[in-house]
């Protein structure tokens, strides 16, 4: 069973917030989930995102994979740092991008 934490959509037409939920990968966006993590309100000035950071750490290093928004949210608010891996191929990435000098 792949698990993924994501955001489930709650709240009326044009006033969303979401639950940050972990799921089973296969699950609908707003269907059955395992655990409750949080929530994120984008509405509010500033932005809510309030996590159970030990719940979400725990069931990571369980294998569970944040999903891309998630995983930008956590980033924004401190939550995880970005991977030194990632970083790495990054760097390594633009310093292929530069045209090396061709020696006459």
């Amino acid at each position: 069973m792949a698990l993924k934490i994501r955001l489930s959509r709650m709240g009326v037409r044009n006033r969303p917030f979401y639950r940050v939920v972990l799921t089973d990968s296969r699950s609908r966006r707003d269907g059955r989930f395992i655990e409750k993590l949080g929530i994120y309100d984008p509405t509010k000035e500033p932005l809510e995102f309030d996590i159970d950071r030990e719940r979400a750490l725990y069931w990571i290093q369980r294998g569970a994979k944040p999903s891309e928004t998630v995983r930008s949210l956590m980033k924004r608010f401190g939550l995880i740092r970005p991977s030194i891996q990632t970083a790495a191929a990054q760097t390594e990435k633009t310093l292929e991008d530069i045209p090396s000098e061709q020696s006459s």
